[in-house]
């Protein structure tokens, strides 16, 4: 089954694709395991120190010495203490033992903390160490679902931070009393650059406002993130109004707030005192084609947009016509995204018109889209080849013509860093078309043709592309649910790992529904590792392999420190 929906997530993004979940996987440093045995950090500071620091009692010289060079911040060994009360070595011993306590590593500018399973009272604990903590610039307490509710006792401590430029809540199940508190603390971190608090479904329902009106003008906000929030019109209509006072502001995401629609109108107008945006994100906010105009109307008042995230938005399809005039005034819009929005051809025609006008643009997506694939050769006709970045085009039913086109214009694509053909029937038996201009010089890195109905044939003159040395810059293959592909077409693949020295994650992957041995290939894979330095992962999940086959290989990858999923 061809993936169709585009997924909510931590990132709100897409849906990911497995090499994506495998990266965060080899990145993963402990477990939730490993961090659940680790002690409890409500009991590791004893009163006795607070109350030494109070009466200003000092350890005796020699003492002190020792306590500092066991205590202080890496790096500031042999220097004089910091002025202050964030000076106290005392302090910073608190601080680090509390984080260190954490599975964190201790540094005086970030507190990063995310996934860390606070409870509202490490929360208040954590509070009293931020005075030894002025240097702060970021905070990130992010997936912590305990912290909603407590962070009145955090924000109160927040005049110690004041030169605190990056703040994340993401996820945190922030209450009303949170965002009243955090508006209250705002005038607090007078330098804040970064806002996030997506995913907290208590900042919407109106809870917003409370926080807008805090903002103070002149603010130096750059990024405000509120990412699945549940807003409601009201909250958005609070923002709008607030926008004058965020006259620095670069970056709004809005994404997945499926009421955003309705709110637009309260919005948008009021985008003439952020001239200066350069991403605006309204992913899944169940836009209509309606909204269309409205958003094109606001798109004059940004004359500096780069990025442009409308994808996700189902409803829009057959009504981009109504903004396209619009976008040939974005001459500096790199990305455009227009994922999943049920584009027609006649969208597709209306987008060829305007793309000669957005000379910067490196990131056209309009995968997803199953309507376009025979039209989307008119969008080939005039992109940008020579700065193109990133090319998604999964799941568009490309025709064979479309497939051609994009072949002749490979040779252009000299900064072409991603492609992404997957679900693209049309490749199958046709691979050749598509990578036999390759350059040898290309900088692809990202090469994806999952359920392309590729052949044995096609994956031997992907080796052969690979031994001409045009894949000697990708990282990201995947092969995955190509079924028709014979042993000899994966062996003759691994049989070239040479031109493939910066790979780093491998997924020949066959559909669950259909297992199939791995016979005469395997040895070939096994053989090939080292001349694959660079590999992290590897997918090979639904091959059937025997007890022998399996023990050998996990062995075998497990020796390099290579995850692999069978």
């Amino acid at each position: 089954m061809e993936p169709t929906e585009s997924q909510k997530g931590r990132d709100g993004s897409q849906k990911r694709s497995p090499l994506d979940l495998i990266m965060n996987q080899i990145r993963r440093k402990t477990s939730f395991t490993e961090r659940r045995q680790k002690p409890s950090v409500g009991r590791l500071f004893r009163t006795s120190e607070n109350s030494d620091r109070r009466n200003g009692g000092v350890p005796e010289v020699k003492e002190q010495d020792a306590f500092e060079k066991e205590n202080s911040e890496p790096g500031t060994e042999g220097t004089d203490a910091v002025d202050g009360e964030t000076g106290s070595v005392v302090g910073w011993g608190r601080v680090k033992q509390f984080i260190q306590k954490l599975g964190k590593k201790p540094d005086s500018q970030s507190l990063s903390l995310s996934h860390c399973d606070l409870t509202a009272t490490d929360v208040v604990e954590l509070a009293t160490l931020l005075p030894f903590l002025t240097h702060l610039e970021v905070i990130d307490l992010s997936w912590n679902d305990l912290v909603g509710g407590s962070l009145k006792a955090f924000t109160f401590q927040m005049q110690h931070v004041e030169k605190l430029k990056i703040l994340r809540l993401c996820g945190c199940r922030l209450t009303a009393q949170d965002l009243a508190a955090l508006g209250d603390a705002l005038d607090l971190v007078p330098l804040l650059e970064v806002l996030d608090l997506s995913w907290n479904a208590g900042a919407g329902g109106g809870s917003l406002q409370s926080l807008t009106r805090e903002f103070q003008f002149g603010s130096t906000l750059r990024e405000l993130h509120l990412v699945d929030c549940q807003l409601t019109n009201l909250d958005i209509k609070a923002l709008g109004q607030a926008l004058h006072k965020l006259p620095s502001l670069e970056v709004l995401d809005l994404s997945c707030n499926r009421l955003l629609s309705s709110g637009l109108g309260d919005l948008c107008p009021f985008m003439n005192a952020t001239p200066g945006l350069t991403e605006l994100h309204l992913h899944m906010c169940g836009l209509q084609q309606d909204c269309l105009s409205i958003i094109g109307e606001a798109l004059k008042f940004l004359p500096g947009l780069q990025f442009l995230d409308l994808s996700g938005n189902k409803a829009t399809g057959g009504g981009f016509s109504e903004m396209t005039m619009h976008l040939a005034q974005l001459t500096h819009l790199r990305s455009l995204a227009l994922h999943s929005c049920r584009l027609t051809e006649d969208d597709i025609k209306a987008l060829a018109q305007v793309v000669p006008s957005l000379v910067e643009l490196n990131e056209l997506d309009v995968s997803g889209n199953r309507k376009i694939g025979d039209a989307v050769q008119s969008l080939f006709a005039v992109l940008p080849f020579l700065k193109m970045r990133k090319l998604p085009l999964n799941g568009c039913c490309l025709s064979t013509g479309a497939c051609l086109a994009l072949g002749l214009a490979m040779p252009s694509l000299s900064q072409l860093e991603s492609i992404n053909m997957s679900w693209n029937k049309c490749l199958g038996g046709n691979l050749k078309v598509l990578l036999g201009s390759l350059p040898p010089a290309c900088k692809l890195q990202e090469l994806r043709l999952s359920s392309c109905g590729l052949t044995t044939e096609d994956i031997l003159y992907l080796a052969s592309t690979s031994r001409r040395g045009a894949l000697s810059a990708l990282k990201q293959l995947e092969l995955s649910y190509n079924g028709g592909v014979g042993d000899s077409g994966w062996s003759g693949l691994f049989g070239e790992a040479t031109g493939l020295k910066g790979l780093e994650v491998l997924d020949i992957s066959v559909r669950p529904s259909s297992p199939s041995p791995s016979m005469s290939w395997l040895p070939a894979l096994l053989a090939a590792l080292p001349d694959l330095p660079s590999l992290k992962g590897v997918f090979l999940e639904h091959w059937e392999l025997n007890p022998e086959e399996r023990a050998r290989t996990q062995n075998l990858f497990s020796k390099r420190n290579i995850t692999v999923k069978m």
